[in-house]
C-alpha cells in the first residue's frame, strides 16, 4: 500500500490557476487582470534602471557566494529600517525595531506568524473582510483561529470605517490585528491618514496586536505618505508591533522574493530577545535567506545617486496607475457606464470592480479577460493597446 494512497488533492491557489488557464488560451484579444504584477505599457515586467545598474556592478565585481547570516544583509535589513519607519525614527535610534531579511513579503508574514504563535498567549489574528487571499493561510497554518473585521461596504465600493471600529472594539484583548497599510488588496480602498488615528487609538485602548503588511509602499502617494500608518501606530503609544514588507512590486523583483519582517519591541533588550527567536525560527525553516534581491536592494537605497533614481522610476509607475484608473472609468463613462466612477478613489494596483463571479465569467469565456472571481481586477496589467476592448467588455457584461 502507497504511504501517501489516503492524501487528497487540495484545491489549487485561485489566483495562480487563473494565470495557468490564460496562457493556455490562445485567443490574441486574450488580457490577464488576475495577477498582481505591475506591467509596462508594452505588456512586460520592467528592468529598472536603477536595478540593472547594481545587478551589473555585482556581475563586475563577481564575489563567492556565501551563506548570508539567518538574519540576512545587514545593508538590506538597516536600509529597510530607514524606509519604512523614516530615517530619524526614535524607534530605530533607541534599538527597540529588529529587522529580518525573509523570503519575499509571505514569508516575513509566515515567520512573523510563527514568532507570534510561540510568544503571545492568544493565539487569534483578525483579518479585514475581504482581504488577500493568502492571508488566511499563513495564520492558519501557524496555528492562529483567523476571524474577521468588517471593512469593505460592496454597495457604496468603499470602506465601512464605523463597522471597522465596531468590529475592532469587540475583539479581545491580545488579539493580533493583521492591516493593510495602503493600497490595500483586494479592494484598493484605504484608510485617510485621520482614520488611520483612530484606529492606532483604539488597538492602544483595547490592547489588540497591530501586524501591519505593507507590500505596496510608493504604489498610492509616496514612499513617506503610504508609510504613514506604521509612523501612527508607533506615535500612538503602542509599544509593540511588527510591520511585513516587500520590495517585489516596488522594486519589480517579484522572483528574487525580497522580504523583511521589522518587530518593534518595548526596549532593546526585548528587541535582542525577539531577534533570537526569529533567528531560532529561520533556522528550521530555510536557514538563511539568499543574496542577490538583497544585495540589489541594499545598493540601490544605499546610493543616493540611484535611490533619486528608484524613486523617479516608482513615481512613474505610480502615476501610470493612477493614469489607468482614470482612462478606463472616462471610457466606461463614455459607453455608458458611469456607476464605475469608484474605480478612480481606490487606490494602487488593485481596484474590487463590483462585478459578480457570473460576469467574471462571462469576461473570461465571451473575451479571454481573465479577472478574479470576487470581481477583483489588476489595473496595473492594463494600457493604452487593452484599454478600450476591456472597457467595452465590461459594459457589455454589466449590462448583461
Amino acid at each position: 500500500m502507497s504511504f501517501f494512497a489516503t492524501v487528497e488533492q487540495v484545491p489549487g491557489d485561485p489566483i495562480l490557476g487563473l494565470t495557468d488557464a490564460y496562457n493556455a488560451d490562445t485567443r490574441p484579444t486574450k488580457v490577464n487582470l488576475g495577477v498582481g504584477i505591475y506591467y509596462d505599457e508594452s505588456g512586460r515586467i520592467p528592468l529598472l534602471r536603477a536595478v540593472k545598474q547594481i545587478e551589473q556592478q555585482l556581475a563586475a565585481e563577481a564575489k563567492p557566494r556565501g551563506y548570508l547570516p539567518i538574519d540576512g544583509l545587514a545593508a538590506y535589513t538597516s536600509a529597510t529600517r530607514e524606509l519604512v519607519f523614516g530615517k530619524d525614527s526614535e524607534l530605530v535610534a533607541a534599538g527597540r525595531v529588529a529587522t529580518t531579511q525573509t523570503v519575499g513579503g509571505s514569508g516575513a508574514l509566515r515567520v512573523g506568524a510563527e514568532l507570534l504563535a510561540h510568544t503571545l498567549p492568544h493565539a487569534t489574528v483578525a483579518i479585514s473582510n475581504p482581504s488577500w487571499e493568502n492571508h488566511r493561510a499563513v495564520f492558519t497554518a501557524a496555528g492562529f483561529k483567523v476571524v474577521d473585521y468588517t471593512y469593505f461596504d460592496a454597495a457604496r465600493h468603499g470602506l465601512d470605517f464605523d463597522g471597522m471600529l465596531a468590529d475592532l472594539a469587540k475583539l479581545a484583548p491580545g488579539t493580533t490585528v493583521l492591516l493593510h497599510a495602503c493600497c490595500h488588496n483586494p479592494t484598493g480602498a484605504d484608510l485617510t491618514e485621520a482614520q488611520w488615528k483612530q484606529v492606532a487609538a483604539l488597538l492602544k485602548e483595547h490592547q489588540l496586536f497591530p501586524f501591519i503588511d505593507m507590500a505596496y509602499q510608493g504604489f498610492d502617494k509616496g514612499i513617506a505618505e503610504d508609510g504613514v500608518a506604521v509612523r501612527i501606530v508607533a506615535e500612538a503609544g503602542i509599544d509593540s508591533f511588527i510591520v511585513a514588507n516587500s520590495y517585489s512590486k516596488s522594486f519589480s523583483l517579484y522572483g528574487e522574493r525580497v522580504g523583511a519582517l521589522s518587530v518593534v519591541a518595548a526596549d532593546a533588550a526585548q528587541s535582542r530577545a525577539v531577534q533570537s527567536h526569529i533567528k531560532r525560527i529561520i533556522r528550521t525553516i530555510y536557514s538563511s535567506p539568499s543574496t542577490h534581491g538583497a544585495a540589489l536592494v541594499a545598493g540601490v537605497l544605499g546610493s543616493t545617486e540611484l535611490r533619486a533614481m528608484w524613486e523617479e522610476e516608482l513615481g512613474q509607475m505610480r502615476t501610470r496607475i493612477h493614469a489607468l484608473r482614470a482612462g478606463l472609468v472616462a471610457k466606461l463613462a463614455e459607453l455608458g457606464a458611469p456607476e464605475f466612477a469608484f474605480i478612480q478613489q481606490q487606490a494602487g494596483m488593485f481596484s474590487y470592480s463590483g462585478l459578480s463571479r457570473a460576469q467574471v465569467d462571462t469576461l473570461r469565456d465571451e473575451y479571454g479577460i481573465y479577472a478574479v472571481g470576487t470581481g477583483r481586477i489588476c489595473v496595473a496589467a492594463l494600457n493604452q493597446g487593452n484599454l478600450d476592448y476591456v472597457a467595452k467588455a465590461v459594459c457589455a457584461v454589466s449590462r448583461s
